[in-house]
């Protein structure tokens, strides 16, 4: 099969009424550029002649059974013949004719380049305001901060990179999340990346678009999270852990009062025990980071992480068994001299709140003790091939 310099590709879900000033735009677009191009059709099922459309204005149909706009995609990118994609919607929103300063970035050794439409421009009625104004600012931010990617637009359907970088990230999701996972992967894979002004125009529709805001946003949002354990389990079991540690040392002496203008609030252990159940929670979800960073990178999920290893060179199944058992000891020995105390009362009644000072704790560092202890051995069982 003679490899091509561009595939234009087009998802497709019964847009018999785009679809082809969409394939005359893209056939004029490869013209205009000189490039030795094709136009393809990832058919996903339309009922509506959608392909005999797409056939007739030059395109070539890809039939693409599993259903999901990032399905229609992926089927897409493995049958194109070009050494590079530009993908567009097949909605009539996009601008073929920007098709040369995509072709300028790859050029210039790019991997993948964004269109962006807030950098360039969103005409009116173009894109909804929950679009414009909360979605997509609040999700490729949060791409930003937790992936440290230079893209201001995240879901621009207008975008190309190189087929070959793209097929070696092995993207798997189905749905809208592809747009956000095509982005997150290729950063996590080190891959150049840059974005271009583009403009967006309303659809050419009279049908609602398969798009539906807070499904696929969640989605979205979900993608991100699971693909950043920091984020998702690391930084809030952190907080969580710190918080409780604070504010149980902080009371573990005795009562705290504090004054807030004319108000006194006093806190006791009421206050400590919820401290030391932050602290447990802390705790938990901090092992699930680890867990979740292991396993991810050896299912391929995640990219390994040399400061990663390093630290397991260091925190090994023994040093974590040693650790365990420094907490169990720890518990054990303030249960032990709270048994002392209650034997020289003579077993009988003592103050509450005496004894909780002791019991809590050592229940605390009983319980960190096993979780390290057992955390230990299945971080190792993750790690075995690893290693």
């Amino acid at each position: 099969m003679a490899e091509l310099d561009l595939t234009i590709l087009m998802p497709c879900l019964n847009e018999a009424e785009t679809l082809a000033i969409c394939v005359r735009q893209a056939v004029e677009a490869i013209r205009a550029s000189g490039v030795k191009g094709e136009v393809v059709v990832a058919d996903n099922g339309s009922t509506d002649g959608s392909q005999a459309i797409a056939q007739a204005e030059g395109a070539r149909v890809v039939d693409v059974a599993p259903r999901g706009y990032g399905a229609a995609l992926i089927a897409g990118i493995e049958a194109a013949r070009g050494r590079y994609i530009l993908m567009a919607d097949a909605d009539a929103s996009y601008h073929f004719e920007h098709l040369p300063r995509f072709l300028a970035a790859l050029d210039e050794g790019n991997d993948l380049v964004m269109g962006n439409r807030f950098a360039g421009s969103i005409e009116p009625g173009a894109m909804p305001a929950l679009h414009r104004y909360l979605g997509n600012p609040v999700l490729s931010a949060a791409g930003r901060i937790f992936f440290r990617i230079p893209v201001r637009d995240f879901h621009c359907g207008l975008r190309a990179f190189r087929r070959d970088a793209i097929l070696g990230l092995n993207l798997r999701t189905t749905g809208m999340e592809f747009a956000s996972e095509m982005v997150v992967k290729a950063s996590l894979a080190g891959l150049r990346m840059t974005e271009v002004p583009t403009t967006l125009s309303p659809d050419g529709r009279t049908r609602a678009p398969h798009l539906r805001s807070w499904r696929d946003g969640w989605r979205n949002l979900r993608f991100l999270l699971l693909y950043s354990p920091r984020w998702l389990f690391f930084y809030p079991g952190l907080a969580a852990l710190a918080l409780g540690l604070v504010v149980s040392a902080a009371l573990l002496p005795g009562p705290l009062t504090v004054h807030l203008a004319s108000a006194r609030f006093t806190f006791d252990v009421d206050t400590l025990t919820y401290a030391l159940g932050l602290v447990l929670i802390g705790a938990h979800i901090t092992m699930f980071a680890v867990s979740a960073k292991v396993f991810g990178t050896q299912e391929g999920f995640l990219p390994p992480n040399p400061q990663f290893e390093r630290l397991f060179k260091v925190i090994t199944l023994e040093t974590g068994l040693l650790f365990g058992c420094a907490l169990l000891l720890f518990g054990a020995g303030i249960l032990v001299y709270a048994i002392l105390l209650w034997h020289a009362a003579g077993f009988g009644n003592m103050s509450p709140t005496r004894m909780l000072r002791l019991t809590l704790p050592s229940a605390t560092a009983l319980m960190l003790g096993v979780e390290v202890i057992f955390g230990s051995f299945f971080l190792s069982l993750l790690g075995l091939n690893r290693r």
